[in-house]
């Protein structure tokens, strides 16, 4: 009895974990049985026959070549090859004098017509490879100009089947968006923020913590914020999908990651890196472990400032904020300011036609933008490129109308803030010590130091506190523009920064629980 290769082929691994792989090899047995062939071996591969390069099938090849087996029997011409270039190599086969049979074709592949019907059903075959690839590309193009992601949901993201936009991840997107907003404080590379994501939870489809090229990709991928880019293509178009994260923030992480925003710490976290500067070369102090101690060290040869403890810095900062106790009274005159503030930027009617205007400019442009593309004035490449910035321009100013609509929750949320910082000092001591360092941040300014003395004052917001006795350390007064309550527009700026977005982490929990009073009786 003559042996024979037997082979089968499904198209992607899913369906192959189907049934077609049996039926095919049952349609090969009861050919070789009915024509007393034997099958000496299976060559099984779950491959796109469209394309040449199948590694199962060129080792099938290479080993008739070698008369390991007198033919080979497929189930189907289709099953064989769907491009001219693995079809042409059975043909060689054959010239060769291998015996090609196919299990469910009434054709002689051993004479001149079979032949040619063979060939006819190749041709047709390679012919439906190509007429799937372009009404593919036709529907996934369709779904990105409605707006719609038809590939697999980012990390953060769920699929929700096709036709439909992808949603938030309820256990993965509050810590992708924290990741982001990590990224963007500058404070973490991609080595030590794949640790501080791992130690917080996040994971990737796997359930195993994401990889660094994982983080990478994703902190480049303007899906986070609405906007669906095509790697492949470099194209753009604008999301349906709820964003994760802020237009603003993901330009942030695109300033981080292209070394704009300053360095990125790797190795060790210290708490006020990059805080305190030298009064006297106005060059950063450096902060370094030794014996224990964390030493912040101007490195500017000969300069009279050598190195300050990291303690010493702590008492100065306990001893500026305890001089501000708010009183009810200062936390009334502040949120009155507010709402006035808020007042003065609720949107009329012509800043309202400004967004209008911005927008109609940013539609003008993409308009040109396409002009030059098909005038071949630019390339594709350099097309993608700026229609993706003036994707993200358009976006950004939507998001500031928004907010400019939503101003009413900032004065309740001033209110909350100021309640919970009624005692500074003591809600200093209570942080952690990495929440420390956003609390400094945001409360204090102009931190300098003189030889071991550390100088800096209360932030403007805090500065202008109707009542306050407390006198900074080296402060100097700044002229500003003040409102009828006698606080200056850009201080209520940095409050209204400082109670939405600037706070460590334990602060904002405690705001979140709304409990304001029990919050601040505690300190």
């Amino acid at each position: 009895m003559n042996t024979y290769f037997g082979y089968v082929r499904v198209s992607t691994v899913k369906q192959g974990e189907g049934v077609s792989i049996e039926a095919q090899k049952e349609a090969i047995c009861t050919y070789a049985a009915r024509n007393g062939l034997e099958i000496s071996a299976w060559f099984q591969e779950k491959e796109t026959a469209a394309k040449a390069g199948r590694p199962i099938f060129n080792n099938m090849v290479k080993a008739l070549k070698k008369r390991q087996a007198m033919g080979l029997i497929v189930h189907k011409i289709d099953r064989s090859a769907r491009n001219f270039r693995d079809w042409a190599r059975i043909g060689e086969l054959a010239d060769d004098g291998v015996d090609i049979h196919f299990a469910t074709e009434t054709l002689d592949f051993g004479s001149r017509g079979g032949r040619l019907s063979a060939d006819i059903q190749a041709v047709i075959a390679a012919d439906f490879i190509r007429n799937l690839k372009e009404e593919t590309r036709k529907g996934i193009q369709g779904r990105l100009k409605q707006g719609l992601y038809p590939f697999a949901a980012p990390l953060g993201y769920l699929n929700n089947g096709g036709g439909k936009p992808k949603t938030l991840d309820p256990k993965r997107a509050a810590l992708v968006k924290e990741m982001f907003e990590l990224y963007a404080s500058s404070t973490h590379s991609i080595r030590s923020l794949r640790i501080e994501m791992n130690a917080r939870g996040l994971t990737n489809a796997k359930g195993q913590p994401p990889s660094k090229p994982l983080i990478e990709k994703m902190l480049s991928n303007p899906f986070y914020c609405g906007i669906i880019r095509i790697r492949t293509t470099g194209a753009t178009y604008n999301g349906i999908h709820e964003s994760l994260i802020s237009v603003e923030t993901f330009q942030q992480v695109q300033d981080v990651k292209s070394g704009k925003c300053g360095k990125k710490i790797t190795k060790h976290n210290h708490i006020y890196r990059g805080l305190f500067k030298c009064g006297h070369c106005g060059y950063a102090m450096i902060p370094e472990l030794q014996k224990g101690h964390v030493y912040y060290r101007c490195h500017t040869r000969k300069c009279a400032t050598t190195s300050l403890r990291e303690d010493a810095i702590e008492i100065s900062v306990g001893k500026l904020l305890s001089g501000y106790e708010l009183t009810q009274e200062a936390i009334e005159l502040l949120v009155q300011a507010v709402n006035k503030w808020v007042e003065r930027r609720i949107p009329n009617e012509n800043q309202r036609l400004g967004f209008e205007r911005e927008l109609k400019e940013i539609e003008d442009k993409s308009e040109a933008l396409t002009d030059a593309l098909i005038d071949r004035l630019i390339d594709k490449e350099t097309y993608n490129t700026r229609r993706e910035k003036l994707i993200l321009q358009k976006a950004d100013i939507a998001e500031k109308a928004v907010r400019s609509e939503n101003l009413n929750t900032v004065v309740e949320d001033v209110r909350k803030f100021l309640e919970l910082v009624k005692s500074l000092a003591g809600l200093y001591q209570t942080l952690e010590p990495l929440e420390r360092r956003g609390f400094v941040k945001f409360t204090t300014s102009n931190r300098i130091v003189y030889g071991k003395s550390p100088e800096l004052e209360p932030c403007d917001w805090l500065q202008a506190v109707p009542d306050s006795q407390a006198v900074s350390c080296g402060a100097l007064s700044r002229p500003k523009t003040r409102t009828a309550f006698g606080v200056s527009y850009s201080d209520i700026e940095g409050l209204v920064e400082a109670s939405k977005c600037d706070l460590p982490e334990k602060l904002a929990k405690l705001m979140k629980k709304e409990l304001p009073n029990k919050a601040a009786g505690q300190f």
